[in-house]
């Protein structure tokens, strides 16, 4: 009778506990491990901050591999990444540079790159971003460098013209739009703010749902947010991250024209990052526009079956119909093939820039 009476939520929770515990002596060792590895590179010269964008690549792709449920890859992932996180920020939290204020969609991807535990840096344009960086008042920077749906934020593919920072990440975000008010219906919006590519992949919903409200263009999605919140007949477009974190309510959900709509965004900095056995190299190719400059480019590549992810051509505003290409490849710079490959299309072009070779996107 004794074991009948036995509660079986009890048990479980019991055993629950146990875990916990486990869990949490174990995230304990691994904090003290990483507080060697951080002094033991102190003791080796490194100096500035210990994030090292391969290892974390490699320890994510080797948690995913080996996860057997029930939780998701992503889930799984997600977890690791904040306990990596917790442990470089025990030692000297990360100060990372985007689009402001807090709640865009910038910011939402340096979340999901770098965990909750860093110093946000948030700025008011691109430009700020990249100058912050440069003069070292954040470690990194993330800025958006194409659209699924939109194509390529040529603003910022512009400001590598003339910058020496150079790519050390990459972050797939799905980007989810949503009507955000205080208003209590639609009928009662006069005016729809939003940073302007926001407005364009919601076109169709907007031309369907509000075709007679204003559609007034912002800086950022989360300013949209903020500013819509206090003006009567307003509604913004926004994350669902902004819509939290300044109180505002969403009034509809997902209104994105394009169901996959994602956007890729580059992490921005000084230093060069090593090979993490799954890579993309990115490239700026000045080109002289003559017959055949693009076949010399890219026959490289195609000699070395080299995958070509993107390309993108730019004027290059260093001389008159001249241009710049903005080429991504699979491989490492230290990539046998691609080094070859690299040095070949140097000699065609007027001067190359290798903006980084890094971890391809783990999520």
């Amino acid at each position: 009778m004794a074991n009948e009476d036995k509660d079986p939520l009890a048990e479980i929770r019991q055993r629950i506990d146990e875990i916990d515990k486990s869990i949490q002596q174990l995230v304990s060792e691994r904090a003290s491990c990483a507080a060697q590895v951080a002094k033991i590179k102190q003791q080796q010269g490194e100096t500035g901050h210990f994030y090292r964008p391969e290892r974390e690549a490699q320890v994510l792709r080797t948690v995913m591999k080996r996860n057997a449920g029930p939780l998701s890859d992503e889930s799984i992932a997600g977890i690791f990444r904040e306990i990596m996180a917790a442990c470089l920020a025990h030692e000297k939290p990360l100060k990372v540079a985007f689009l402001g204020p807090e709640g865009t969609y910038t910011h939402a991807a340096v979340i999901k790159h770098f965990g909750g535990y860093i110093e946000p840096q948030p700025v008011d344009s691109f430009e700020e971003v990249f100058r912050i960086v440069e003069a070292d008042g954040a470690n990194f920077g993330v800025v958006p460098v194409e659209n699924s749906s939109a194509g390529v934020i040529n603003h910022t593919l512009d400001l590598f013209m003339n910058s020496p920072l150079r790519i050390s990440g990459e972050v797939a975000l799905r980007i989810r739009h949503n009507l955000i008010s205080t208003v209590a219906s639609l009928e009662a919006i006069e005016r729809v703010y939003a940073h302007q590519q926001s407005l364009s992949q919601c076109n169709r919903w907007l031309d369907k749902h509000l075709p007679d409200a204003e559609r007034i263009a912002m800086s950022s999605n989360a300013q949209a947010v903020l500013h819509a919140s206090n003006n009567d007949g307003a509604a913004s477009i926004g994350s669902i991250m902004a819509a939290e974190r300044y109180g505002v309510p969403v009034l509809v959900s997902d209104i994105e024209d394009e169901p996959d709509n994602t956007t890729r965004f580059v992490v921005i900095g000084h230093h060069k990052t090593p090979p993490s056995g799954d890579d993309r190299t990115s490239l700026l190719v000045f080109v002289h526009n003559k017959p055949g400059s693009l076949f010399d480019l890219l026959k490289p590549l195609a000699e070395r079956n080299i995958s070509m992810s993107n390309i993108e051509s730019r004027p290059s505003r260093r001389g008159v119909w001249d241009y710049v290409f903005f080429i991504d490849i699979d491989g490492h710079r230290d990539d046998a093939l691609v080094k070859e490959a690299i040095a070949e299309i140097e000699k065609a072009s007027v001067m190359i820039t290798i903006l980084g070779s890094y971890p391809k996107a783990v999520l």
